[in-house]
């Protein structure tokens, strides 16, 4: 049997950390193997405490957030993390990059999807990054698309908290515990040494998820992670 894997589009080498970091950790313990694709470094928008370095130049910071994602990929037990280094404050996705990640939906065949929120007023890199994951769902999805190899299937798409949800319009309908993982979560945060003002904040978000996720369970839970699912969830019977 083929191993299971998981696909995560992060607009920048942080954002799978903040947002996914608990999902990673959690179904890398069960197996399952995640290819994170970072497409920007946040080299422009999300590196302030690096470009108050005397002599900071974008290789340098580039270099800088590489080592940080490369850590704490690491830390959750990420099997293959890539760099597509597409710019940021604006990410460019031209059709080339779209092709590009439809052919890793194909090789990859993910059990599920994470991606950013629909909505963000205040970092449109992630809306964008989010339409151009699921338009290329939709392309590998295509039997006209390079016919011949075995189309994709339907795998769920989860988007990810963003940073103010309420301004963003996205509605969690999904809770996960992370609390067995949240250490690894935790170790990760802190590899992301140029964004070191998120680390607590980060942290509060998953106690405060924690706490969602035991109002809505008979379970105690401490950490956990919040999702909205695009598509109907298909299943056999009702009992959870």
């Amino acid at each position: 049997m083929a191993q299971r894997t998981a696909l995560i589009v992060s607009a920048h080498s942080a954002d799978f950390v903040w947002r996914a970091g608990g999902a990673i950790a959690l179904h890398a313990k069960r197996g399952i193997a995640a290819t994170v694709i970072c497409l920007s470094y946040g080299e422009r928008g999300e590196s302030a405490k690096l470009w108050r370095q005397d002599g900071m130049t974008p290789d340098r910071v580039k270099s800088e957030r590489r080592k940080e994602a490369e850590g704490a990929a690491r830390a959750l037990g990420v099997s293959d993390i890539q760099f597509w280094d597409l710019g940021d404050y604006p990410i460019a996705l031209p059709d080339e990059a779209l092709f590009r990640l439809a052919d890793v939906y194909r090789a990859l065949h993910p059990s599920f999807v994470l991606t950013h929120s629909k909505e963000d007023p205040y970092n449109h890199d992630h809306p964008l990054v989010s339409e151009f994951t699921q338009h290329a769902r939709i392309v590998a999805q295509a039997h006209g698309h390079k016919p011949g190899e075995k189309v994709l299937g339907a795998p769920p798409v989860f988007l990810f908290e963003p940073h103010q949800p309420e301004q963003c319009r996205w509605m969690p309908n999904v809770l996960l515990d992370i609390t067995a993982v949240w250490e690894k979560k935790r170790e990760a945060i802190e590899c992301m040494a140029g964004q070191e003002h998120l680390w607590d904040y980060y942290t509060r978000v998953a106690q405060q998820r924690g706490v969602q996720a035991s109002r809505n369970s008979d379970k105690k839970i401490t950490y956990g992670e919040a999702y909205e699912a695009v598509f109907p969830h298909v299943v056999e019977d009702l009992v959870p």
